[in-house]
């Protein structure tokens, strides 16, 4: 790999080369239990100490490696990362387990997701519900304009994430809201890893409204059952159960 330039910026360099790094852990080309030192780091990547020491603290940070002195990095186990984190899981998209981490997050959703709408629809604030049918019908809108280039459909994907995004926020669950991150991550990732229609299909859409409609008007088990078609569809489409 060519060294990556200094002057490119400290923390370019330093998300650069922990990605780099990480994805070669997650793609076994640096195994669990083998060691890098930072000499080695600076030499493989032309970067200063001082970005070498911060890579390592990330890694570290995120459980993907120990560091030991006189010894340097020490690749660690995927099952010991922490696999929710939202670097984490980017990185995993990036790399030969792709699809695993798909079906991972998609298994979440399923278990998630349903719950969380149904909490918004006894729980979120008349105001807040009302903002649901306001953003399906802009994604609709949007949706409807893809086909006229992509700003309509970017413009979708956003207010999709959006969408979700407040579901889990309003769910009265800390946890659920917790995870809305994560949820917008692997949202943007089908779409960046060109696993979503180039045009949003009308039975996601027809869910969609149902989602908000129920929400809005404060029926859990309708919002429940609408949310749960929607993820269901997005299991089928990239064919997982």
């Amino acid at each position: 790999m060519a060294a990556i330039a200094e002057n490119a910026g400290g923390e370019l360099m330093q998300d650069s080369v922990s990605q780099t790094l990480a994805i070669e852990m997650l793609d076994g080309i640096w195994q669990a239990g083998d060691s890098l030192t930072l000499e080695d780091m600076q030499s493989r990547f032309g970067i200063s100490r001082t970005v070498a020491r911060e890579v390592a603290k990330t890694l570290e940070s995120l459980s993907a490696v120990w560091v030991r002195r006189r010894v340097g990095l020490v690749a660690r186990p995927f099952s010991e990362w922490q696999a929710l984190n939202r670097q984490v899981i980017e990185w995993r998209l990036h790399s030969t387990q792709r699809e695993q981490q798909l079906y991972s997050l998609t298994e979440l959703r399923l278990a998630v997701e349903p719950a969380a709408a149904a909490s918004a629809a006894r729980l979120a604030p008349i105001d807040v519900k009302a903002k649901f049918p306001v953003y399906t019908a802009q994604m609709r809108q949007a949706a409807e304009t893809s086909e006229e280039g992509e700003d309509g459909l970017s413009r979708f994907h956003e207010l999709d994430v959006e969408f979700h995004s407040l579901i889990l926020r309003e769910s009265g669950n800390e946890l659920f809201a917790a995870l809305a991150g994560t949820i917008a991550t692997v949202l943007r990732g089908r779409v960046e890893l060109g696993k979503y229609p180039m045009k949003p299909k009308p039975a996601a859409l027809d869910a969609h409204d149902a989602v908000a409609d129920a929400i809005a008007k404060g029926e859990p088990e309708r919002a429940r059952t609408a949310m749960l078609d929607i993820v269901d569809e997005v299991a089928r489409a990239l064919k997982f159960f």
